[in-house]
């Protein structure tokens, strides 16, 4: 008799969930001292600070007032405006020649993914977060939810008080177990997820919560966790995931036998991103702008608190009245009474004012000292807020004043742009994993024009590799490099001014391009290169236009004229237009067919330069009366020469030859 077989156990049930739960109360265990100073430190953001001070015995007579300035505030206010003033834009590098052209592809599309997660509201909130608490955490998904069941990348700001790591590692990745934790709605769950109805509130444990000034209801919410964890898989690491709420699994890549083996996402990291303001020892975590500050803060508010107690004091007349007095003191607190009754004769002694004295002016001092200890600390100066405090009016000087307060935001922001290549790291390995149908982006092209490209993720997955040796596949990699969109007005009225000026010294003059370059190449600003490109053009152009213009070009030995130029002009020898630049040298004679394809028309870089190479080497030709043939059409120029050329020959195959090191996808020679 056949016996049945027992359905199988899955790997991830109620007893591993369970252990998991004990671990992420320990984990919680281990940060309860930074999830209280986070949460103290919104209430210094919110100016709710005496609240805290009361608590530690800081604040006083609770009868006294409780002035708040927002010193404080204000410098997280001006770094915030400083990181925005520079938000991030990726450029990927390829790391081999193969892979340029999918590098400009992710250069162009990458943008059109953040733009379409509203990463710029984002990039903000996490700002704010890492001012107020030291470390903002970003969460790179995959949701599959998006466009309509296509799913796409998905980039939240995470709350470091529902996020838990082992204590003591200061790499998250090094922990053995991640956990992200969130309210939601009981049953919007138990909608999606009919078993765990009923089971929700198992588990007995909550995560801490910020102080709302509004009475916020969670009876209707249960806390769902994501559990992240690794584990090893035919000889590697695989990352795995499951969400439990209580102790019943909604989900376990482990139970799923088309994710066991592959896990959850197949770069195989956690995928979250810490981005430190000020980095601590032993965490990942950080710590801000209010931790460093919020000592003169609180001195600050007590010294003011001090000097109101003072004033109120002076304006509000107070007496010594004695005991057997026959002064009705009703009447005289009254100051609407015209009138005020007494039992027998006043004496002098009956009622006396109470002297306040005045305040030391040393209080004054020390507050204006805290003040600036405030601004220096967080390095915001009065020159870097449009001041100019200290006497201080020339030009020169403030702007000295100025780059020395902008050092620390821009150290900063380049610590902030690390993080942000991480993020876009993350989403290049998603598109790598999950675009394998193709996409259309909406990408602005050259002078503001719409342009529509196609995209998927064939250029990213394991190329086959046969070196001659060994054959084998090898996974297209990139490099990020971080620029700032300077959407600061100053420093885009900076470049236009830069820009006329560069105009008025003739730089944009074709005869003066030659001088222009050597001077571009000792400066640096933004969109140099482009102004190089466009110089260069400029230049071939010119050059182009004075030989096609040229008369009396004579053929040696043959007594006609050598130039062809135009539709009657004989055909490529090559067939056709080359997807590169293909550089053929003869005797006295070099051709160069094709084109360079590095960037779009008019930001051709590299055509331009092999562009200004040769009518370089065709007017030193004509200079000298050796210029035998030239033949110029749409991706085909000729140029041939009589007489003894070494020298220009030399030099035209040296710069070509330098092209081709630099860009082999764009420039190819041969013999």
């Amino acid at each position: 008799m056949e016996q049945k077989q027992e359905p199988q156990r899955p790997k991830i049930g109620t007893e591993e969930v369970r252990r998991a739960a004990d671990i992420l109360r320990r984990y919680h265990a281990g940060k309860r001292q930074l999830e209280q100073r986070i949460i103290d430190n919104e209430q210094f953001w919110k100016l709710r600070h005496w609240q805290q001070m009361e608590k530690a015995g800081q604040g006083g007579n609770p009868a006294d007032p409780q002035p708040t300035s927002g010193w404080l505030v204000n410098c997280i206010l001006s770094k915030h405006a400083d990181a925005m003033d520079c938000y991030p834009e990726p450029t990927v590098l390829p790391r081999e020649p193969g892979d340029r052209e999918e590098a400009r592809k992710l250069t162009r599309i990458l943008p059109v993914v953040l733009k379409k997660n509203g990463f710029k509201r984002t990039y903000s909130s996490a700002w704010w977060y890492k001012l107020k608490s030291g470390c903002a955490v970003y969460g790179v998904f995959w949701d599959a939810g998006k466009l309509n069941g296509l799913g796409d990348i998905a980039i939240r700001r995470m709350d470091l008080l529902n996020l838990f790591w082992e204590p003591g590692v200061t790499d998250i990745q090094d922990s053995p177990h991640f956990f992200s934790t969130e309210l939601q709605d009981r049953e919007a769950l138990e909608e999606r997820y009919p078993w765990a109805k009923g089971k929700a509130d198992r588990g007995g444990w909550s995560v801490s919560r910020y102080l709302y000034d509004d009475a916020v209801d969670t009876s209707g919410k249960v806390l769902v966790v994501d559990w992240y964890y690794h584990t090893r898989e035919n000889g590697r690491k695989v990352l795995q995931y499951c969400k439990f709420v209580g102790d019943t699994v909604l989900y376990a890549t482990e139970n799923d036998p088309d994710m066991r083996e592959k896990g959850w996402y197949d770069h195989g990291k956690y995928p979250f991103v810490f981005d430190v303001l000020f980095p601590e020892e032993g965490t990942p975590a950080g710590y801000g702008y209010v931790d460093l500050c919020k000592s003169p803060q609180k001195q600050i508010d007590l010294m003011n608190q001090a000097i109101l107690k003072n004033t109120l004091a002076s304006a509000t007349p107070r007496f010594f009245v004695r005991s057997d007095g026959a002064v009705n003191e009703n009447e005289y607190a009254d100051w609407t009474r015209p009138f005020v009754h007494t039992n027998g004769n006043l004496g002098s002694d009956s009622i006396a004012p109470i002297q306040t004295a005045g305040l030391d002016s040393v209080y004054v001092a020390i507050l204006q000292s805290k003040i600036a200890e405030m601004k220096e600390t967080a390095g915001n100066r009065d020159v870097a807020n449009g001041g100019t405090a200290g006497g201080v009016t020339a030009a020169t000087a403030i702007a000295a004043l100025q780059e020395a307060g902008g050092k620390l935001s821009r150290n900063m922001i380049d610590d902030g742009y690390e993080a942000f290549s991480d993020v876009v790291t993350l989403c290049i390995e998603l598109i790598r994993q999950f675009y394998s149908l193709p996409r259309q982006f909406r990408l602005l092209g050259a002078m503001g024009r719409e342009e529509f490209v196609t995209y998927d993720s064939r250029g990213l997955q394991p190329q086959a590799v046969d070196d001659g040796v060994i054959a084998g596949y090898r996974v297209p990699e990139f490099d990020l490099e971080v620029s700032a969109q300077d959407e600061n007005p100053y420093k885009t009225m900076e470049y236009n001014q830069l820009a006329l000026q560069l105009f008025q010294m003739g730089f944009f003059r074709a005869d003066m391009a030659d001088q222009a370059l050597r001077c571009l190449e000792l400066m640096d600003f933004k969109n140099k290169d482009q102004l190089m490109s466009s110089i260069l053009q400029g230049q071939a152009a010119a050059m182009e236009r004075q030989a096609a213009g040229s008369a009396g070009l004579r053929r040696r030995g043959g007594g006609a004229a050598g130039q062809r130029h135009g539709p009657d002009a004989p055909a490529d020898p090559g067939g056709g237009e080359a997807p590169v630049i293909c550089a053929v040298f003869g005797e006295n004679r070099v051709t160069l067919r094709g084109h360079a394809d590095y960037a779009p028309r008019g930001e051709d870089i590299v055509c331009a330069a092999a562009s200004a190479l040769v009518f370089a080497l065709i007017g030193a030709l004509e200079e000298k009366e050796q210029l035998r043939e030239l033949v110029i059409k749409p991706g085909l120029v000729m140029v041939a020469a009589e007489g003894d050329c070494r020298a220009e020959w030399q030099l035209i195959r040296c710069g070509l030859g330098q092209l081709a090191g630099k860009y082999p996808a764009c420039v190819r020679l041969e013999a």
